[in-house]
C-alpha cells in the first residue's frame, strides 16, 4: 500500500472530514495509517506530545488513525497574523515571518522539508491519506506547489476531489477542477467525491453518470449531510454554523468573533453541553445579555483589542464585569482582560497597549513562543507572558477576580471535570440549569469519529479506494482544454 491524496473543488468543501473518515475506517481495518498535510493554513493549532505544533485538524484526524501525533503530519503551518503576512511554523516550531508576495520565493524551501516530511511518515506507515489546501487547480501556483499536484507527482499518487454539492454548482466544479489541469496532472485525478448531500440521491444519479461520460472518471461515493459532526476545525469559515440551539432554558454563551480568532476548538466542549447554547457574535447587544460571555484565542491580541474598542465591544465587556455577570478569557482573552501589555520585540508591533483591566494581570510578548502540554487535556501556544500583579484567587493556567476569569491554557474545558465544576458555578450565578455531570467530550469526540467512519463504509465505494491505494492511478482520459500557457 501507499497513498491517497484528497483534494477539493474548494476550500472547506469537506477535504478534512473525508481524511479524518478515511483515517478512521482504515485503522478499523487494521492498517496502519497516518494522515498528512503539506501546508496548512490556520489558526486553530494543537500542541503534541514532543512540544511541537500542527494543525489542529491534522492533530484530530491522527487522533481517528490511531496515531501519534507528530510534526511530520503538517510540516508547513502557516498562522495568519494579517491579510497579508503569515506566522510559519516549519516542522513544529516557529520558522519566521512571511508576506504574501515572500511566500512565493520561499515555497521552495518550504517544499523540500514538507516531501521529507511524507517521505519520513511513507517509511513508517502502511498507508498515507494526504489532504490538499484549497484548491489542486491554483493555475497561478502550479510552478511552486507542494500541496496538491506537485505533491500528487512527488508521491505519484492517485487523487480524489471532493465538491460540496450544499453549494451548488457541483458537477461545474468538479469537471472544471480536472479540465484546467495539464496532462500530467490530470492523469493523476481518479475521481470524485461529493459532500454535504441532502435528498433522494436517485435524483442525482443522472448527473453523476453525465459526469463520468464527459471526464472518464467515477464518483466514489456520496456522503450524507450530517450536521451533528461537529470536528475539530482548521478554518474560520466553519465559525457561522457554530450555533447550538437556544432556548431560555439553556444556559446562553456568546463568544467575541475576534478578526484574528484562533484556537476557537476551545468551544466545542462547551457546545457538546446539552444545558449550553454557544455562538459567536459581533454584537455589544448580545454580549450584554448573554449568561456568559467568553473571549477566545487571539493571533494578534493588540489588533483585536483595539477591534473591540471600536465597536464598543469593551463597553460592553466592562460593564457586565461591573455587574457580576461572568466573563471568561482564554489565551488572548485572558491577556485583554488584565492591565498593560508590553511588545519589546516587536511581536505585534511593539509598545504599550492598555487592556480592559478587568483582572489584576500584565503581559509582555516574548521573542519566543511558549509551546507546552500543562494538563492532560491543556495546551500552551503563546508569545504573551502573563504575570499576576495584583490580589486574585487562583484558576489554572490564570487566576479570577469576582466573575471574571482567565487563563493561558486551551483546553482546559476539554476535561469534563473541570468544565462540569465551572459551568455549575456559572448555573448558580444565572439560574440556568447546572450540567448533570454526564456528557464525556472524549466519548463524544469518539463517538463522532466513528460515526464518521461508518459514513464512509456505508456511503463510499471503500473497495475501489482500497484498489487505487494499493495499485495505484488507472490511465485516464485528457479532458481539454489542460492548464492555460502563462505569459
Amino acid at each position: 500500500m501507499a497513498g491517497l491524496l484528497i483534494a477539493g473543488t474548494t476550500s472547506d468543501a469537506g477535504k478534512t472530514t473525508v481524511v479524518t473518515g478515511l483515517c478512521r475506517w482504515l485503522a478499523r481495518q487494521g492498517v496502519r495509517v497516518a494522515p498528512y498535510k503539506a501546508q496548512n493554513m490556520s489558526n486553530n493549532s494543537m500542541v503534541c506530545a514532543d512540544g511541537t505544533e500542527i494543525g489542529r485538524a491534522q492533530w484530530i484526524q491522527a487522533i481517528a488513525a490511531g496515531a501519534e501525533p507528530e510534526a511530520a503530519m503538517n510540516p508547513v503551518l502557516l498562522k495568519p497574523g494579517s491579510d497579508r503576512r503569515s506566522h510559519v511554523v516549519l516542522m513544529g516550531q516557529p520558522w519566521g515571518e512571511l508576506s504574501a508576495r515572500g511566500f512565493l520565493t520561499e515555497r521552495a524551501e518550504l517544499a523540500k522539508a514538507a516531501f521529507a516530511a511524507y517521505d519520513d511518515l511513507a517509511s513508517r506507515y502502511d498507508v498515507i491519506i494526504a489532504e490538499g489546501a484549497g484548491s489542486p487547480t491554483e493555475i497561478n501556483l502550479r510552478q511552486s506547489d507542494y500541496v496538491n499536484m506537485g505533491l500528487a507527482q512527488h508521491i505519484k499518487s492517485p487523487v480524489v476531489v471532493v465538491g460540496d454539492i450544499d453549494r451548488g454548482g457541483v458537477f461545474a466544479s468538479m469537471f472544471g477542477t480536472v479540465a484546467l489541469l495539464d496532462a500530467a496532472d490530470q492523469a493523476l485525478i481518479s475521481g470524485f467525491l461529493i459532500n454535504k448531500f441532502r435528498g433522494d440521491v436517485s435524483l442525482l444519479q443522472p448527473g453523476i453518470d453525465m459526469l463520468t461520460s464527459v471526464t472518464g472518471r467515477p464518483t466514489y461515493g456520496i456522503l450524507p449531510w450530517l450536521p451533528e459532526l461537529w470536528l475539530d476545525s482548521e478554518d474560520a469559515l466553519d465559525i457561522p454554523v457554530r450555533r447550538t440551539a437556544a432556548s431560555a432554558d439553556v444556559l446562553s454563551i456568546a463568544v467575541v468573533r475576534f478578526p484574528r480568532i484562533s484556537n476557537f476548538t476551545d468551544l466545542d466542549a462547551l457546545a457538546a453541553e446539552p444545558t449550553n447554547s454557544v455562538f459567536f457574535t459581533t454584537s455589544p447587544a448580545e454580549i450584554r445579555d448573554a449568561d456568559l460571555v467568553v473571549l477566545p484565542g487571539s493571533r494578534a491580541t493588540v489588533s483585536d483589542l483595539a477591534w473591540m474598542r471600536s465597536l464598543g465591544l469593551d463597553t460592553a465587556v466592562t460593564t457586565r464585569a461591573a455587574q457580576g455577570r461572568p466573563i471568561l478569557g482564554i489565551c488572548g482573552g485572558y491577556q485583554l482582560l488584565g492591565g498593560p501589555i508590553t511588545d519589546p520585540h516587536g511581536v505585534e508591533g511593539g509598545g504599550t497597549h492598555i487592556g480592559l483591566g478587568l483582572l489584576p494581570v500584565a503581559t509582555e510578548f516574548a521573542r519566543a513562543k511558549t509551546l507546552a502540554r500543562p494538563a492532560p487535556t491543556a495546551y500552551e501556544i503563546h508569545h504573551g507572558v502573563v504575570t499576576v500583579t495584583g490580589d486574585a484567587d487562583p484558576f489554572p493556567g490564570g487566576c479570577r477576580t469576582g466573575n471574571t476569569w482567565g487563563t493561558i491554557w486551551h483546553g482546559l474545558l476539554d476535561d469534563d471535570p473541570t468544565r462540569h465544576t465551572f459551568l455549575t458555578e456559572i448555573a448558580a450565578l444565572t439560574g440556568k440549569p447546572a450540567p448533570d455531570r454526564t456528557t464525556s467530550f472524549t466519548t463524544l469526540r469518539e463517538s463522532r469519529l466513528n460515526r464518521l467512519a461508518d459514513a464512509i463504509d456505508e456511503h463510499v465505494d471503500t473497495t475501489a479506494l482500497l484498489r487505487l491505494i494499493e495499485s495505484g492511478q488507472p490511465p485516464t482520459p485528457f479532458i481539454p482544454p489542460g492548464a492555460p500557457t502563462l505569459p
